[in-house]
């Protein structure tokens, strides 16, 4: 039998991957010598119910893939988060100032602030590392 990765709760940070191999699938964020490939993490991703998939955890650090189709409707977070493209293009709103972002760009968001892509390329992904205390570190 093929494993899929187990994708069950909300996108709130409910009970994902809880799920055991019993029923086909696999933690992924359990499995810490999994390598962390832009086409792992795309497989992870293929037919989840949202646009993103929680990868791997540690400590304060949960490494996520997002990949939105057409519009990207994230609100603010609670936790200060980096963005590394891993493909496409397109515009980062980003606390109201609005820029390019291309492949290979590191993208900070502290907690809390308006952010989102615009005009993203259909081949838009992006890895998402979510770290720290809720409400973000002081500065």
């Amino acid at each position: 039998m093929t494993q899929r990765p187990c994708l069950t709760g909300s996108a709130q940070g409910g009970e994902r991957g809880k799920r055991h191999a019993s029923d086909g699938c696999y933690d992924h964020r359990m499995a810490p010598k999994r390598r962390l490939t832009v086409a792992n993490a795309a497989a992870a991703l293929a037919g989840a119910d949202e646009p993103f998939v929680e990868l791997f955890e540690h400590g304060s650090l949960v490494v996520e893939f997002y990949r939105p189709e057409g519009e990207d409707l994230q609100t603010p977070h609670t936790r200060d988060e980096v963005y590394v493209i891993a493909s496409g293009h397109g515009m980062f709103s980003n606390g109201g100032e609005e820029r390019p972002f291309e492949p290979g760009e590191v993208l900070f968001v502290p907690a809390g602030v308006e952010h989102r892509f615009t005009e993203f390329s259909d081949d838009f992904a992006t890895w998402v590392f979510f770290y720290g205390p809720e409400g973000g570190e002081s500065r």
